[in-house]
């Protein structure tokens, strides 16, 4: 099963487990994981803290690869975005990130895939998020966010919160 072959309208436990073992080859869930990606699922909020390498990433990836549509991963480290957006690449995902370490013709050639449905997961800074430009001249994503009906928004740092976007897109 490939990544886009994951993506239902009404995701479960099963599918969350599927993903996690074709897409990253895993076996089981750690502890707590479940619980969380089930939360996710279910359109629930969660926050989560887990040490380092507990896997939270997990947490809100595998989610992103069982709903339709784009997931907005706020992301405050560039390496960990690179590094995370890298791996999920070589698992077959449709990823990419913003950041300032991008020159103009990468952070264009990010929105090019954007506006052309081929992300899956977009991992933006924080400071990317806040700027002025980002929603104003991205109405692609925008536009990407209000046909969406489930949380696709995760933060991702030492706490990771899905959120309902309810608000984002109106």
């Amino acid at each position: 099963m490939s990544a886009e072959d994951a993506s239902v309208t009404n995701p479960n436990s099963s599918t969350a487990l599927t993903v996690l073992r074709s897409v990253f080859g895993y076996q089981s869930f750690r502890k707590g994981q479940a619980e969380v990606i089930d939360a996710a699922l279910r359109g629930q909020d969660a926050l989560v803290v887990m040490a380092t390498g507990n896997g939270k990433s997990l947490c809100y990836q595998i989610p992103a690869l069982c709903f339709d549509g784009l997931t907005l991963v706020i992301s405050p480290l560039i390496s960990l975005m690179k590094d995370q957006v890298d791996q999920l690449q070589t698992n077959g995902v449709a990823a990419d990130f913003l950041n300032s370490s991008q020159t103009p013709e990468q952070q264009q050639q990010v929105q090019n895939k954007l506006m052309s449905g081929q992300l899956k997961l977009l991992y933006v800074s924080p400071e990317k998020v806040m700027t002025h430009s980002f929603f104003n001249s991205s109405l692609k994503l925008k536009s990407a966010l209000s046909r969406l009906t489930k949380p696709i928004v995760f933060l991702n740092g030492d706490m990771i919160s899905a959120l309902n976007t309810a608000n984002w897109a109106g």
